[in-house]
Order: C-alpha cells, then structure tokens, then sequence
C-alpha cells in the first residue's frame, strides 16, 4: 500500500535549523604556564565537561624559546586516566615511575595509562627551542580504573587523504583506517590539516558526541567559525557534517559515547568519590609507594593543593 496523493516537500532551511540544535561553541580558557608558553583549556569547562571518555584537553603553544627555558613539569601523580600527548612541534621528554623513559618528537603520541597510580615528569631537552602540543585524559571505565599501570609510545600514525584534506587517525577508526593507540572506551580522535581551503562532508556516528579545536589557523563547522578562542561540539544525533578548512589549517577532532559514569576530576586525578581523590592526595603527600618515585630527576615533586569540602562529580 502507498499514499501516492501525499508529497511532503523539505526545505533546507529546516535541514539547517535541525543540524544547528546540535551545535554549540564554547569559549576556551587561557593561561601562561611559564617562558610565555600559552594555555588553551577546552575540556573541562563549566559548558562541557566531557567528550565521551576524553575528559581534559589543552592546548599549548605554538611558542618558541631560549634553549634551556622550556617545559619542566617535575614529578606528579595520576590515577584512574590515561594521559595522551599528540606533539606538533618541538621534543619533550616523558620519564616515569614504571622505569619508563621516551622522548616524544612531532608526528608521534605517547599514551600512560595511569590505572592505579603513577607519577612522571615532562622535560624539554635542553637544546629544545619549540613546542607545539596538545594534551589529553582519557578517563578510564569502571572495570579499567584500577588497572596496572603501563606506557607506550607510538612513532608512526595511519594517514589517509580525501577531498584535499589530509587526516592523522590518533585513536578508534576513520575512512577504514584504524589507529594502533590502544584505549578502554568507544572513542575517536582525528588531525586534521589541509594546504588549500577546502571543504568537505564527514561521516558521523549518531551515537557519539564529538568536539573541534584549531590548532592552527580558522575553519568552520556547518558555517560555525572554529578559532583559537573556541571550541565547537557537536552532541549526539547527527549522521554528518560539514566542514571547511582554511588555508594551511589544523584542527583537531575528538569524538566518543557519552561516558557510563559520572566522575570527579580534580588537580591529576580521575576518581568516582570524594574519599578516593582524599586517599590518593594523601599517599602523594606522604610518598606513598603507590606512586613511586623517579630517581633521575633533579628537583622537587609538585605539592597537592588542598582538597575542596565538597564536590560535585560530573560527566
């Protein structure tokens, strides 16, 4: 049986305003980290605080220095993350309380899985004069939080081309291409970059959210303009996307399953209660075996801030 008396006619501008309820900005927040190497904070934000498992996301650099004047986080402690760095530009040196020891250079990622606890260092070489960087947590599920902890380092990245726009795939599957960076949760992350202003449509699965950031230059997301100051998500429902890049444009795409579980995210901890996060920031402060120690490094561990009364976890 068929109605062949009734047509119903769709107007694009229904199709925009039906794509634009799942769109919005959010502003990114700032800060200077030392030697003028500037901060952008996406994730978390008092507009979203998670992308699927990707629960902390900054941004930092572009910004060149003096030799011997660059990043020189001392020892300090994670649980219940993975911490994933994707590097730009510049080298940086990750040391570890699991005896791990790696230098990170452009193009490549180092993914610590933190699990029940460790601590690491991050140095610039001392011939180092550049960084350009994004860092990231992946909160880990329910059944991963307390596992041993591990890192591993991944030099080469899958890269695949299309429509002029050239696409790293750091995490999960994009165009039949799968990344060898091994996480615990649905998740995807693309770089993207392109020489030429380009445009082109992305395939979406309906059951992710996903968030943009520039990392270098602008671009738009179906007509939303991504820049330095901004971060542009996406929430779950949508099949597709369009996009364009602008001339030697770099933009970084996350995606992921809204998470199973609210969390409390607090200084470097992903904890589920307020006395887990307390038992943990005591251990540090009492150098704790849980978190080891890295014997190499000539200066002192960062103290823990006090905990706050009361929080609110979130997801």
């Amino acid at each position: 049986m068929t109605n062949a008396n009734y047509t119903e006619l769709s107007h694009s501008d229904d199709c925009e305003k039906y794509i634009q309820q799942f769109i919005q900005e959010v502003p990114l927040r700032r800060a200077e980290i030392g030697q003028g190497t500037v901060i952008k904070r996406a994730l978390p934000s008092r507009h979203k605080r998670m992308i699927g498992a990707w629960c902390f996301l900054d941004h930092a650099g572009p910004v060149s220095f003096p030799q011997g004047d660059g990043l020189d986080v001392g020892p300090h402690p994670h649980i219940g993350l993975q911490t994933f760095t994707w590097m730009i530009e510049g080298t940086l040196m990750h040391t570890d309380s699991i005896g791990s020891k790696q230098l990170i250079r452009p193009k490549q990622v180092n993914l610590m899985t933190a699990g029940q606890g460790i601590s690491h260092t991050e140095v610039a070489p001392e011939q180092e004069t550049h960084m350009h960087a994004a860092q990231l947590w992946i909160a880990l599920p329910d059944a991963k939080r307390n596992m041993p902890s591990r890192f591993d380092h991944y030099p080469e990245l899958p890269v695949v081309s299309r429509d002029g726009v050239e696409f790293t795939v750091l995490v999960g599957e994009f165009l039949e291409t799968r990344s060898p960076v091994e996480v615990h949760s649905p998740l995807l992350a693309l770089d993207l970059t392109a020489a030429e202003t380009v445009r082109t449509r992305l395939q979406l699965n309906p059951a992710f959210e996903y968030g943009f950031m520039a990392l270098e230059g602008t671009a738009h997301i179906n007509q939303h303009e991504l820049n330095e100051d901004n971060m542009v998500v996406l929430e779950p429902g949508l099949q597709d996307i369009e996009i364009e890049l602008h001339q030697g444009a770099r933009v970084l795409l996350l995606g992921g399953e809204p998470f199973e579980s609210a969390i409390l995210l607090w200084w470097n901890f992903v904890g589920r209660t307020q006395d887990e996060l307390s038992e943990a920031r005591d251990q540090w402060v009492n150098q704790d075996p849980r978190f080891g120690s890295i014997p190499d490094y000539n200066g002192p561990r960062l103290e823990a801030p006090a905990l706050p009364d009361k929080m609110r976890a979130s997801r």
